[in-house]
């Protein structure tokens, strides 16, 4: 059975990614680990000594948790009924990103489908706090879902790279085992701002390769630049789902995050899938 953690707050972004999950998912036999985190505004004394269990002091936020949760289960039950999918709940006193890094470890999760929240501007999107912490630290595929979203097949995925490393095959696994369940076609899009180098022509030769069996498009783009490309290209090609590795301080790095407080300069309309890493230059 496949291993998936679906992290929730309850807010009507977090029940759009789990029905994205249940869509997606549909034809194969899962357990989904619900996933709600709480931090009340003050720490309690008594968590110091084993927390509300220890002291007998109620702790409404796991009321409202477990409630929330329960809620979830029973309105998955109502409307996406299921055979080859079973559910485990978890509330937990800890934050988003510490808790889904421990419980992918602990239950050896194979993905993760959280939401994400849009941003003002037109090829602007800020993922999300969240989100983004569970991308960054992520030693697990991420699927992010944009807010108000709907499920739809999946008929061509986007991968954008530089060139600039050699892809693990391993790495890759899942992102193919969608591509060829889905029977799906493969865009891989580079942003030529100048001519590519020994290294990259290698690395583009290694990637195509890998994809044998598999129907690709190679486009080197040179009128924009990134992030506008992928934008660009998702509305031209009818994209449904966009994948990148999570190369630490390189090209996903550079696609989404700032170094500073401004929002993200990316707008991602489709499904982000985002792969760990562990490639060398």
């Amino acid at each position: 059975m496949k291993r998936v953690l679906l992290p929730t707050d309850f807010s009507k972004n977090a029940w759009n990614a789990i029905a994205y999950a249940l869509h997606f998912l549909k034809d194969e036999q899962c357990i989904f680990h619900l996933l709600n985190t709480y931090t009340p505004v003050f720490y309690r004394v008594d968590y110091l000594i084993g927390g509300p269990a220890v002291s007998a002091i109620p702790d409404i936020e796991i009321d409202v948790s477990l409630a929330g949760l329960e809620r979830s289960v029973a309105q998955i039950a109502n409307k996406y009924p299921n055979p080859n999918h079973q559910f485990k709940t978890l509330s937990a006193f800890n934050t988003i990103t510490e808790e889904v890094e421990h419980l992918c470890e602990k239950e050896r999760i194979e993905l993760v489908i959280m939401g994400t929240k849009g941003a003002s501007g037109a090829k602007e999107i800020f993922l999300g706090s969240n989100t983004v912490h569970v991308i960054r630290k992520a030693t697990t595929p991420v699927m992010a879902i944009p807010e108000d979203y709907e499920y739809r097949p999946i008929e061509n995925v986007l991968l954008p790279t530089d060139y600039l490393f050699q892809y693990n095959p391993e790495e890759l696994t899942y992102l193919f085992e969608i591509i060829k369940k889905n029977n799906a076609t493969l865009h891989i899009i580079h942003a030529l701002e100048e001519p590519l180098t020994a290294t990259q022509l290698e690395n583009k030769e290694y990637l195509k390769a890998l994809m044998k069996g598999i129907t690709t498009v190679f486009q080197d783009i040179t009128d924009e630049y990134m992030p506008n490309i992928v934008h660009s290209y998702v509305e031209k090609h009818n994209i449904d789902l966009v994948a990148m590795m999570n190369r630490k301080y390189t090209f996903l790095q550079r696609l989404l995050f700032k170094q500073n407080v401004d929002a993200v300069g990316y707008h991602s309309a489709v499904p982000f899938l985002v792969l760990p890493d562990t490639s060398e230059s």
